[in-house]
C-alpha cells in the first residue's frame, strides 16, 4: 500500500522531491552543487519545524488515521519479548480485531492486550477495520483475569475507531461486553497502563482504558465520537468534521491540559510511522517509568487509587463553574 500524503504535508513532500532531483542531477552531471543542496536541507528541517510544530486537531486527526501507522503487534515485537499471543474468549470465537498474550518487559512477566488494525485491505477484512466484537472484548477480560490471578501487570494499547456496529454484534452482547470490562477492570489488583496509539474511539476503546496509568501518543486522539459524526449530529453536515475536531478537545495536548490522562508520548516529528523504532523506544520508557511507580503497590491501594482516579474526573470544585439549567 502507498504511502498516504496528507494535505498539510504538500509543502514538505515538495520540497524533499526538489532536494531528491538536485541529488540526482548532480550525481548525473557531475556538478558540484553541495552548498544549494545544504541550503534547501536547512530549508526542509525548518519548514518540518514549523508545521509539525503548530498541528491543529484535524491534523493530528489525519496523523492518527495515516495508513503507515504502527499498529499494538508492531510495537509487540519491538518493545517485549518472549511474546506468546493467546486466543479466543471460550464462549464464541476469536477476535482478530483484539490481540493479546503474554510477555517480558525488560524481564518482568506482564499481560498485554490492544486493538489491531490491518495494513491493507485484506488484513484489514480479517481484523475488522480494528473495530472489535463482543468475543473480542470478552477475550481481553479473559487475559486480564489471567494476569490478575497470576499477578502480571497489563498494558493496553488502544487503537479504534469504536467497536463493531453490526446486528449480529448488538445480538451477542456487545454492549454487555464492554460494560463488563469497565466493571472487572475496576477491581483488577494487578497494575494497568493503557496508551492510545492511534484512534481512542468511544466505548469500543474505553473498554481497554480503565488503568492506573493513562497516556496518548503526541498525534492520537481519544473521543466519544468521531469527529465526522459530531459533525453530523450538531450541523448535520458532516464534512464540518475539521470544525467539530477543534471544538470536541479530542487531542492528546487537550485531554492532558483537561487532566483526563496522565501524560503525552512525545511522537517522531511527522508521526510515528516516521521512525517506529524509535516510537517504540519513546513508549518502552514511559512504561518502564510508569511500572517502576506502580509495582508493589499494596493491591488494595492500587484499586482504591484507580476508583478515585475515575470517580474524580469531571469533578467541578468550584461553585462558580456550576450551570444551573431553568
Amino acid at each position: 500500500m502507498a504511502e498516504q500524503q496528507l494535505s498539510f504535508e504538500k509543502p514538505i513532500v515538495e520540497l524533499k522531491n526538489k532536494i531528491s532531483e538536485l541529488k540526482a542531477f548532480t550525481a548525473e552531471k557531475e556538478i558540484d552543487l553541495s552548498g544549494e543542496i545544504e541550503k534547501l536541507e536547512e530549508r526542509l528541517e525548518q519548514l518540518e519545524k514549523d508545521i509539525y510544530g503548530n498541528l491543529n486537531p484535524w491534523e493530528r486527526v489525519q496523523i492518527a488515521r495515516h495508513n503507515k501507522r504502527p499498529t499494538t503487534l508492531d510495537y509487540i515485537k519491538r518493545i517485549f519479548t518472549d511474546f506468546i499471543e493467546l486466543h479466543g474468549d471460550r464462549l464464541y470465537g476469536d477476535d482478530q480485531a483484539i490481540v493479546g498474550g503474554i510477555a517480558r518487559f525488560e524481564g518482568l512477566p506482564v499481560t498485554i492486550i490492544g486493538h489491531q488494525r490491518g495494513k491493507d485491505t485484506k488484513e484489514n477484512i480479517k481484523r475488522n477495520f480494528g473495530m472489535p466484537h463482543p468475543e473480542g472484548y470478552r477475550k481481553a477480560l479473559r487475559l486480564m483475569k489471567q494476569a490478575d490471578k497470576f499477578n502480571r501487570p497489563i498494558i493496553c494499547f488502544i487503537d479504534t475507531k469504536g467497536a463493531d456496529p453490526g446486528i449480529e454484534s448488538e445480538e451477542r452482547g456487545q454492549s454487555e461486553a464492554i460494560a463488563r470490562n469497565l466493571i472487572e477492570m475496576s477491581g483488577l489488583r494487578v497494575p494497568v497502563v493503557c496508551i492510545v496509539i492511534g484512534e481512542g474511539g468511544s466505548g469500543g476503546a474505553l473498554a481497554l482504558g480503565v488503568g492506573d496509568r493513562i497516556f496518548m501518543l503526541e498525534n492520537s486522539t481519544y473521543s466519544v465520537i468521531s469527529p465526522e459524526g459530531a459533525a453530523a449530529l450538531l450541523w448535520k453536515d458532516s464534512s464540518l468534521a475539521k470544525r467539530a475536531a477543534e471544538t470536541m478537545k479530542i487531542t492528546a495536548p487537550d485531554l492532558l491540559e483537561l487532566g483526563l490522562i496522565d501524560g503525552m508520548v512525545q511522537e517522531v516529528r511527522g508521526g510515528a510511522h516516521r521512525d517506529v523504532d524509535q516510537q517504540a523506544h519513546e513508549i518502552a520508557e514511559t512504561l518502564s517509568q510508569s511500572l517502576q511507580e506502580l509495582v508493589g503497590i499494596e493491591p488494595e491501594t492500587l484499586v482504591k487509587k484507580r476508583y478515585e482516579k475515575f470517580k474524580n474526573i469531571g469533578e467541578i470544585n468550584h461553585v462558580s463553574d456550576i450551570i444551573v439549567m431553568k
